[in-house]
């Protein structure tokens, strides 16, 4: 069977940068599985991806354009402390949702100083040239859940742009999309988990 849109597809990958260095692999883990042309990957990985059948193994480059896009500086910007959920100790690094005039963005701090918080809305993989190493496991047709779940997704406006893959989350949304950040730690343990609200910045539980 040969990936197309919507079969369910099982791949390992390491993603690497221009020099070399191992950015995120699935190999030791979990092979990633995905539905296949719904924006779980970036999109340039989809179309290499498109039309391979299950035990091919190949490389790809893939430019920034179809990868996390370029770095926009407009994109870094300040936000009050008494904007985020009271209680929270807010370190760099610590990712969060904010609601932008573009939708919900995932957003990293990047300073702390005062009640002054600079976030950054850039993904860590912004303006890279990414070098994937990809081995397809198997390819599926998707099961009647799964439909009903992709339906369901894509109703309500898809993925959000939880990510994508590389860097700390391949085609996965962490645990659901509209999730208030990547990780445990967005909301001191209760987020990332599909089990929260976002309200400007932060969460409500």
């Amino acid at each position: 069977m040969i990936i197309s849109k919507d079969k369910v597809v099982l791949i390992n990958y390491t993603l690497k940068d221009k020099d070399g260095k191992v950015l995120d692999s699935s190999v030791g883990a979990e092979p990633l599985e995905y539905i296949h042309g719904n924006g779980y990957l970036i999109a340039g990985l989809e179309r290499e991806l498109e039309g391979k059948s299950e035990g091919e193994k190949f490389s790809c480059v893939i430019q920034p354009e179809d990868g996390y896009g370029f770095r926009d500086e407009a994109r870094v910007f300040s936000i009050s402390r008494d904007r985020f959920e009271d209680g929270i100790t807010i370190e760099v690094g610590m990712m969060f949702q904010v609601q932008t005039a573009e939708g919900l963005s995932i957003v990293s701090v990047v300073d702390v100083d005062g009640d002054k918080i600079t976030v950054d809305g850039n993904h860590s993989l912004a303006g890279q040239v990414l070098y994937f190493d990809v081995e397809i496991v198997s390819v599926r047709e998707p099961t009647e859940n799964e439909l009903t779940r992709l339906s369901l997704q894509n109703s309500i406006g898809g993925c959000g742009g939880c990510g994508g893959c590389g860097g700390g989350g391949c085609g996965g949304c962490g645990g659901g999309c509209g999730s208030c950040g990547e990780g445990d730690n967005a909301c001191e343990g209760g987020c990332g988990n599909g089990d929260c609200n976002c309200d400007e910045v932060g969460c409500e539980n």
